[in-house]
């Protein structure tokens, strides 16, 4: 092997482990995992303070908005425990009682979660034919 070739080599490892280790250390900043209400719980001191993504559902007659509409209060459940969240921003138009939601933010000692994020889900857009629904199209 001569000088050229050693240089092209030891030139690209270092571009792929320069890479490597971008993507890697990018990944792990930025990603943050989905806890249901009772993981966050079970966890204890822990995630006090730590950005963290919650799913659950919002009780129903938890919601109370201000009056600027741009804050909100709510509890979401897991189905075996649930808590309290503090949202302000602006409220998805889809938010309402028993809708399925993630928030983002960080879980106070004071046993509320401080949401920046407020994300729901949509409601299907497919639903089942009902009875009446006709096998077969027409052309027109």
């Amino acid at each position: 092997m001569n000088k050229k070739q050693l240089k092209f080599i030891i030139g690209s490892v270092v571009i792929v482990a320069a890479i490597g280790y971008l993507v890697i250390t990018g990944i792990s900043k930025t990603s943050v995992y989905y806890l249901t209400v009772d993981e966050l719980l079970s966890r204890g001191d822990s995630v006090f303070g730590e950005g963290v993504r919650v799913e659950g559902k919002v009780l129903d007659g938890s919601i109370k908005k201000d009056p600027s509409g741009l804050k909100v209060d709510f509890r979401i459940t897991d189905g075996k425990k649930d808590i309290a969240v503090h949202y302000e921003g602006i409220i998805p138009d889809l938010f309402v009682d028993g809708r399925d939601v993630v928030v983002e933010g960080k879980y106070r000692r004071e046993g509320i979660f401080t949401a920046h994020t407020l994300l729901t889900s949509c409601p299907s857009k497919y639903e089942s034919a009902g009875k009446d629904h006709p096998q077969e199209v027409k052309k027109i």
